[in-house]
């Protein structure tokens, strides 16, 4: 593709086109909206690739020219598949895409379950096209109203026939709990709910879409498969060709798509949907978000979250175990947390045994003055024993400082992590053997027995309404990420949870009340701390297309710098 030329207004104007702004906003405060949709065949226009042209845009639009630039998933041509839309009093809908938005002449039919007798008791069971679902929930009586979600649910009329229909399910990335009740969930819900029967399982992540048979499901061969970890249908890292995958789901008639993974996967789904969208094709893509470390931007939680907490408690109580029948006895669990500490953090809140959790988004220093070494020290000397929870992302640049390694990646892009519990092992050894102190200290890594497990009870239903939902929204024509956003279900834009990653926020109450509950030291210094508040708000700020006003771009902005968990 070649390149664009972007031309800014000069900085000196900025004042100039801002008191204009406001003049007009005195005189009709929410007459201002974004630009109008494009029509199909302009979008599909847009998203093309083009040379040598020159794109004037708005001061309005300057606050997102920053994100695009700054490698955001949102480029250019990404903008003709990106819908967000105003109302009154700053309410904004960031929607999701449609099957009309490229193929206006889509018949619709009338939905199954109004004749489904498991539901002609439930009262107003079809969801109001216009019901959409608040990302910010805290607000002031002055407060704009915000960015809101399209609520998930069944509508009234569908875009697909049941006869029609044709799914398939794929899982990628890491194993996780409850993989396999999401695959039987959408197996029986297109089943029982949409009369559906031809339902297909992809082997081994996106590359079985070209290298594997196609797998046959039906209710009665996922009837008990939730009981069991892992995945029925094998999962990888990498593999994804988008045109390949493409290729075959057009040579094959599949045209429901359910893609069950993590932000990675989330990515290759949103490519896959533009290519279809590119193609024409009368096809719905459905992402389950899916990452056991909780780190998936804009929604509550992610399945099988709530089982790794209560599995690494129990890998925790071990390690306190093992600590208090030892003289100086350390315990040093290791749980799952690449980028974010949500495993560790709310496993080190729920046991109430921990003295010392260390998380990737909370920088520490082994010795000195305040150090995490002398803690240790203090600790000791004050209980006799000790446990020490840290996540695996956690202190990665200390390692690499000692060892002086070079960055590695998987399959799937991610940085290869190097053993932080083992070296904090060494480290605490030596550090003690130096002052001649006897001590034991135990390692226990659970972390493959934690993704192996099937899921709990919470997490079964979770998974239930997260399939439920994916169901619907693909009958209805919409291709999105589904996701709980405060208690309620959603269609969230793929652009939306792969831009950001959800971490936790260490100036947050959270973060405060566990440090109360350990009574261990932050190891930050002031600058840390703001430095963090900073990191915090660009990292959830959610890159925006070109031709957004500067209130859209401000509600937004606003809003997702609130959006991260554990602001209780």
């Amino acid at each position: 593709m070649a390149s664009s030329h972007i031309i800014l207004p000069p900085d000196d104007d900025e004042e100039e086109q801002r008191r204009r702004e406001d003049e007009e906003e005195d005189e009709d405060p929410w007459a201002r909206s974004v630009l109008p949709p494009l029509a199909p065949e302009q979008a599909m226009k847009a998203a093309a690739p083009f040379s040598a042209t020159c794109v004037r845009i708005s001061r309005d639009s300057y606050p997102n020219l920053r994100a695009l630039r700054d490698a955001s998933s949102v480029s250019l041509s990404d903008a003709a598949y990106v819908k967000i839309s105003e109302g009154d009093f700053g309410y904004i809908l960031d929607d999701v895409p449609h099957l009309i938005d490229y193929v206006p002449d889509a018949p619709t039919y009338p939905n199954p379950l109004q004749d489904h007798p498991a539901y002609s008791t439930v009262r107003q069971y079809f969801v109001n096209e216009d019901d959409t679902v608040p990302q910010k929930m805290v607000v002031q009586k002055n407060s704009r109203r915000g960015v809101h979600f399209r609520r998930a649910g069944p509508r009234q009329r569908v875009y697909f026939e049941s006869d029609e229909v044709k799914a398939c399910i794929v899982t990628c990335g890491g194993l996780c709990p409850g993989l396999n009740t999401v695959i039987r969930e959408l197996v029986c819900g297109l089943s029982h709910m949409y009369n559906v029967n031809k339902i297909y399982g992809i082997q081994n992540g996106y590359k079985g879409f070209y290298s594997s048979n196609y797998l046959t499901l039906t209710p009665k061969s996922v009837d008990d498969i939730h009981k069991r970890g892992g995945t029925i249908l094998g999962t990888s890292r990498g593999g994804h060709d988008t045109k390949k995958i493409v290729d075959n789901i057009q040579d094959r008639g599949i045209n429901q798509v359910y893609i069950i993974g993590g932000d990675g996967t989330q990515k290759g789904a949103y490519e896959i949907y533009k290519e279809i969208r590119k193609r024409g094709l009368k096809v719905s893509v459905a992402g389950v978000p899916k990452t056991i470390d909780n780190d998936i931007a804009i929604i509550d939680k992610s399945f099988g979250f709530d089982t790794a907490v209560e599995e690494a408690q129990r890998a925790i109580d071990s390690a306190h175990v093992e600590a208090c029948s030892a003289e100086n006895g350390i315990g040093l669990v290791k749980l799952m947390g690449r980028y974010s500490g949500f495993i560790a953090m709310y496993a080190t809140l729920a046991s109430r045994d921990v003295d010392c959790c260390l998380i990737p988004e909370s920088p520490f220093y082994m010795d000195g003055e305040g150090g995490l070494l002398q803690y240790i020290e203090k600790r000791l000397k004050e209980n006799k024993h000790m446990v020490i929870v840290v996540a695996e992302g956690a202190g990665q640049d200390l390692i690499a400082k000692s060892l002086s390694t070079s960055e590695q990646q998987d399959a799937s892009g991610n940085k290869l992590l190097l053993d932080i519990g083992l070296w904090l092992t060494h480290k605490i050894k030596d550090y003690f053997k130096s002052k001649n102190v006897e001590m034991t200290i135990k390692y226990i890594d659970p972390t493959y027995m934690i993704r192996a497990i099937p899921s709990n009870a919470s997490d079964n239903v979770y998974c239930t309404l997260l399939s439920h939902s994916a169901i619907h929204g693909a009958m209805a024509g919409y291709s999105s990420t589904v996701g709980m956003v405060n208690g309620r279900h959603t269609y969230i834009p793929f652009y939306r949870v792969t831009s950001t990653r959800n971490k936790v926020n260490i100036t947050d109450r959270m973060w405060a009340r566990l440090l109360s509950s350990t009574n261990q030291p932050s190891f930050i210094s002031p600058k840390d701390i703001d430095v963090a508040k900073e990191t915090d708000r660009i990292a959830n700020k959610p890159p925006l297309p070109t031709g957004i006003n500067y209130h859209v771009a401000n509600s937004l902005d606003q809003s997702a710098s609130s959006s991260t968990n554990g602001g209780i």
